[in-house]
């Protein structure tokens, strides 16, 4: 039907501002008989004082909705079977105010709602404040040639070409956010992760989950898919309803898993701990320290269940701590992140391998880059304790940092 035959057919407004249209021959109603209503005296929208429940449903109709008609069966799919009085609810306001036109058919005696055009889709966006989707593609123009100097992120940002721009948008800033996790050395869980991304440790979804997990090897970058370990050789037991767990019997060192930690009593009294950022320098100094000292596996910047699991083990066994990381800008910073800990309780931490005598000692330096001669500045700015002061000053004279490895 074109738009003068709907022009022409259109009846007079009832009592309630609605017009009723009935194609073909308004006369001769019979089973198969359809009509289209719209509203000519459109009422106000108060959808700012919607339930979110019914702004969420609305929200995912119109996010990227255009004006054809879309059937009633399709709309409830995407609100859920057991929000079908709520969308018959919303349905009606949505035709009152004049930013619909529904299509009923009459079936099994009874008139039903058989379809829904949305008329008034930018104005519906606009309303419950969701970017036009040409908006959404105009930014994404902008920002598909982002590049980090990664080639397995890079190759991820060329593949969100295929993706409706909003989605792009939003994957494009968890790559961005993936970037700055590696950058500053972190690991952690997935809510770990979430949370460094977006704030809150349940806003990545399933789908984005399962999609970054393809595009990218999360391993690598200290994600974790299954319950971390903390790593550790320490002269400890733990006492558990489930019986005795002596650390101490480890050959080199054991794993155990947050939850252990949290449901046992410790029990022991170590002349120190130390803390080594570098897996490979941790299990050569775990195997090679006295049999009084702890040693722990200090996971770049030590994440949320990191810390708590320190938090109780210090609890229970306080000593004075010895730190070593990577002598660059990051491992300073590590550093003092898990040295927080110790502060809290009133104990003693120092740096180990980590002076300016160390770095000069090594036989393969990098180059410092921007970034890392800023957060040096930045570092220097906020004080430090005197050996990494010393060393943060060397390798801003030198210009170079190193690894740890080659130290330990």
């Amino acid at each position: 039907m074109d738009a003068k035959d709907r022009t022409e057919h259109w009846s007079a407004p009832d009592a309630e501002g609605l017009a009723c249209l009935r194609p073909g021959d308004p006369r001769r109603a019979t089973l198969r008989d359809r009509r289209h209503w719209r509203a000519v005296r459109p009422q106000p929208l108060a959808a700012d004082t919607w339930p979110s429940e019914w702004r969420a449903m609305v929200s995912a109709w119109v996010a990227r909705r255009g004006e054809g008609p879309v059937r009633r069966d399709v709309l409830l799919k995407s609100a859920g079977a057991a929000r079908a009085h709520d969308m018959d609810r919303v349905i009606d306001l949505l035709l009152r105010a004049g930013l619909i036109e529904t299509e009923e058919r009459f079936e099994r005696g009874s008139w039903w709602l058989h379809a829904v055009r949305f008329t008034g889709a930018p104005a519906l966006r606009s309303a419950l404040g969701l970017p036009e989707p040409d908006h959404a593609r105009q930014i994404w123009a902008g920002r598909r040639d982002t590049r980090f100097d990664d080639a397995e992120l890079d190759a991820a940002v060329d593949a969100l070409d295929a993706e409706p721009p909003a989605r792009a948008l939003s994957r494009l800033a968890l790559l961005e956010s993936l970037a700055r996790w590696s950058a500053e050395g972190r690991s952690g869980t997935w809510r770990d992760f979430a949370q460094f991304a977006r704030g809150d440790t349940k806003a990545v979804t399933g789908s984005e989950r399962e999609w970054l997990n393809a595009a990218t090897d999360l391993a690598r970058r200290g994600i974790e898919d299954h319950t971390p370990l903390l790593r550790l050789r320490a002269p400890l037991r733990l006492h558990s309803s489930a019986g005795v767990l002596d650390l101490g019997a480890a050959g080199d060192f054991i794993g155990l898993s947050p939850r252990t930690l949290e449901h046992s009593r410790v029990e022991g009294k170590p002349a120190c701990w130390r803390l080594v950022e570098n897996l490979s320098s941790f299990e050569r100094v775990a195997r090679s320290a006295a049999a009084d000292e702890a040693v722990l596996w200090l996971p770049g910047y030590p994440p949320s269940w990191w810390l708590q699991a320190i938090r109780t083990l210090l609890a229970a066994a306080p000593a004075p701590c010895f730190i070593a990381c990577d002598p660059d800008p990051d491992g300073i910073a590590i550093a003092l992140h898990a040295a927080r800990i110790w502060q809290e309780k009133g104990l003693v931490w120092s740096p180990w391998h980590m002076s300016a005598e160390d770095l000069a000692g090594l036989s393969v330096r990098r180059s410092l880059t921007a970034r890392d001669r800023e957060k040096l500045l930045l570092l220097r700015s906020q004080g430090l304790p005197p050996t990494l002061d010393a060393l943060a000053g060397a390798m801003l004279a030198s210009g170079e940092k190193g690894e740890q490895e080659a130290l330990l």
